[in-house]
């Protein structure tokens, strides 16, 4: 059986998968993310090696498990000694305190920029150990190593020192052009260069499981542990998201629709990013939008309406009468790269109802995930069709209105605990189980087509475009 731990930021993950990739068993603990101060986001690792000492134990069949693999939530920095001791707590990707230290990477030249291949945002490792650097430097001047989340929980299971490309590509400390850590970027940051593990690839084999894990974990020593992967391009691996031409939409409090690429294309404009996948040679463009389920929530509240209601009422209205919502409550990212964007209700009257702001809500949000695919579109990307991930599109008259807006068919796959079920996957390609990572396609679920484009909604989405260059 192969074991994949999955790192969320709330909470871990661990699945048991089978031979044939079914999942044998799950279990789920849950972790603190701390906030000392307003915009911090940080967790205790320490949290989190508990947690995957619990789920493990939960598991059981301790004796059949043949390999470990990871994922691991992404952009985040862990501080250690070189025994793997924390120095301190992880900061998160959802951590804003590095917005000033944004601003050194701005003073670098264009050219050294665009091998970043992109934006510039807060919560990236760069960026939070340039904080670190300058709030913190005694720990800085202490540490060992600077891990990537789940790279620092693989070191407590082997006591050996990695990074990985998919995860490192989201540091702002990685060159996409040589395909390897930023070393002459580091130096112009003044990052120390040795904090930075050598990379190996994602369904590498990282070490084999020591005999003082294996205690704490209930298993047998040497077991094989594989390297794994950040959580986003190993949930499109447990997927089957591969090719190029694979489009996924996931919508859950932000909208993120990620497409594969078989080549290392850069955004010259740096709207939208460019990572490595977990594949060898394999990569992923991506335009992130962070209002979706989030501002649809916020509405829903602020309305005083539970989610059956809301969804009722809004799409008993059959058009907003021109009134529209900018859904921009925590600034944006694709297209925009603008964390001061701020939402609004624009062309409201007597005649709206509860039912037209919600509806508005929704079309708002709809156009929203559009303009950040626009951008994705102006890379080179050919998009066919979509296929829709996470809980914010179980609902068929939402999905109707993305696939009219999108103007693009939706597909759905019935899949639970993708990041985790890639996890183990890329335990059983490292360990020999599958013979590649284009083996496990096999095991991945038939797409159901679940909306075809049908409305227009191409003047309200015109409108839109223009509000945000008003208001913002």
């Amino acid at each position: 059986m192969l074991l994949g731990l999955d790192l969320g930021t709330g909470s871990l993950k661990a699945i048991l998968l089978d031979e044939n990739a079914q999942i044998v068993a799950e279990a789920t603990r849950a972790y603190t993310v701390h906030a000392p101060q307003a915009g911090w986001a940080e967790s205790n690792p320490n949290d989190w090696w508990t947690a995957a000492r619990a789920a493990t134990f939960e598991l059981g069949h301790e004796n059949k498990i043949n390999a470990i693999g990871f994922s691991g939530q992404m952009h985040g920095v862990v501080l250690s000694d070189a025994s793997g001791q924390a120095l301190r707590n992880a900061i998160l990707w959802a951590d804003t305190r590095s917005s000033l230290e944004i601003e050194q990477y701005r003073n670098l030249e264009p050219q050294t920029l665009q091998r970043l291949a992109n934006p510039l945002v807060t919560g990236m490792a760069g960026a939070s150990l340039l904080w670190l650097k300058r709030h913190e430097p005694e720990i800085l001047k202490t540490a060992r190593w600077a891990f990537q989340p789940k790279d620092w929980l693989r070191f407590q299971l082997t006591k050996q020192a990695f990074g990985e490309p998919s995860d490192a590509s989201g540091t702002l400390l990685y060159d996409l052009e040589r395909d390897d850590w930023a070393f002459e970027i580091m130096e112009k940051l003044e990052l120390p260069q040795k904090l930075f593990a050598p990379l190996k690839g994602s369904s590498e084999i990282a070490g084999t499981l020591t005999s003082g894990a294996a205690s704490q974990l209930g298993l047998r020593a040497g077991i094989p542990v594989a390297m794994g992967g950040g959580d986003t391009p190993t949930a499109m691996f447990g997927s089957g998201i591969l090719q190029p031409g694979m489009v996924q939409l996931s919508i859950g409090s932000g909208a993120q629709i990620v497409a594969p690429r078989d080549a290392a294309i850069i955004d010259s404009s740096l709207r939208t990013h460019l990572y490595r996948a977990v594949t060898p040679k394999g990569w992923y463009a991506m335009a992130a939008m962070q209002n979706a389920g989030l501002a649809l929530e916020w509405v829903r509240g602020m309305l005083g309406l539970d989610w059956e209601t809301a969804y009722l009422e809004a799409f008993a209205v059959e058009n907003t009468n021109r009134l529209s919502f900018l859904p921009y409550l925590m600034g944006e990212r694709t297209p925009h790269l603008n964390p001061n964007a701020r939402g609004a209700w624009v062309g409201l009257a007597l005649s709206h109802t509860r039912g037209h702001l919600m509806r508005a809500a929704f079309e708002g949000v709809a156009f929203a995930v559009r303009d950040g695919f626009e951008a994705l579109l102006e890379t080179g990307i050919e998009v066919p069709s979509l296929r829709l991930a996470g809980g914010g599109t179980r609902v068929q008259l939402w999905r109707q209105l993305l696939a009219d807006t999108l103007q693009r068919p939706l597909y759905t796959s019935e899949i639970s605990s993708a990041s985790a079920k890639g996890a183990a996957l890329l335990a059983g390609v490292a360990s020999g189980v599958f013979s590649s990572c284009e083996d496990t396609l096999k095991f991945a679920p038939k797409p159901q087509l679940v909306a075809d484009p049908r409305g227009n909604f191409e003047e309200a989405y015109g409108r839109f475009k223009g509000l945000y260059a008003k208001i913002n």
